[in-house]
């Protein structure tokens, strides 16, 4: 499979635009892909057909073992992390354990670096669950994504493998009371012969409307940074980028450009 993999289950630290110094916390294989969507610009490329085979997830007990022996490592090094990220090969809210994993993270955290955050970068898909949800209320930073205004933007760009509907996911993220972060990228193109553009004056209002009900921290919007799995796509310009931040910053939400 093209694209770029994280071939441990602990990675990092690593410098961050975001996060600053970033270890990673990978609870997917670290061969493949595992994700519930498909996104069209994902950097770890398409997202195999056996996404449905679970067995090669990462056990608890080892992501535990391994995440404090790299943190004991750290702190003889006097080598402070400034978040503990949970990313990698897929969406890691879909591991069985994740609300475990949250609890046994934030232990470790306290007990070496408590000034660090605790982190994961999800695409919201699992957020209609309670555990998933409480376990993300639990982390410092919440960044779920939010890539389109429209349905069918949505289901254009984010290819979710099981029907999704985004009023539910935009209801799902208002739950959090605030208490989360958006990231969007921005893109136009062509794929599989379909039109690509959440960037339209449509597809920007029906957006906007959701940061409304939805009233999070502040939004992170993102171009395209890698190469892209589907070919025919547009990165969107640094000045329409700001175009765009300044709208949000009309709604009273801080908005960064990364």
């Amino acid at each position: 499979m093209s694209g770029f993999l994280f071939h441990d289950i602990i990675f990092g630290p690593v410098r961050s635009r975001r996060l600053g110094s970033s270890l990673g916390i990978n609870l997917l294989p670290v061969a493949r892909k595992i994700c519930s969507f498909n996104c069209i610009y994902c950097e770890c490329g398409w997202t195999p057909n056996e996404d449905a085979e679970k067995s090669s997830l990462p056990k608890r007990e080892k992501i535990n073992h391994l995440l404090e022996k790299k943190l004991q490592e750290l702190k003889e090094n006097n080598m402070p992390p400034d978040n503990l990220t949970f990313a990698g090969n897929g969406e890691p809210t879909i591991h069985p354990e994740f609300d475990l994993i949250v609890k046994d993270t934030i232990a470790l955290r306290d007990k070496y670096f408590p000034k660090a955050s605790t982190t994961v970068l999800s695409n919201s898909s699992m957020i209609h669950e309670k555990k998933i949800f409480e376990a993300l209320k639990m982390v410092d930073k919440s960044i779920l994504k939010l890539d389109a205004g429209s349905q069918e933007q949505f289901e254009r760009i984010n290819l979710p493998h099981a029907q999704k509907k985004l009023e539910n996911i935009v209801g799902d993220l208002s739950k959090f009371k605030g208490d989360v972060i958006i990231q969007t990228l921005f893109l136009r193109g062509t794929h599989n012969d379909q039109s690509i553009d959440n960037t339209s004056e449509k597809e920007i209002q029906l957006w906007l409307q959701h940061l409304e009900k939805i009233k999070p921290q502040y939004v992170m919007i993102y171009p395209i940074d890698r190469k892209t799995p589907a070919k025919d796509l547009e990165k969107i310009s640094s000045e329409e980028l700001h175009q765009i931040a300044e709208r949000v910053h009309q709604l009273g939400i801080k908005t960064e450009i990364f």
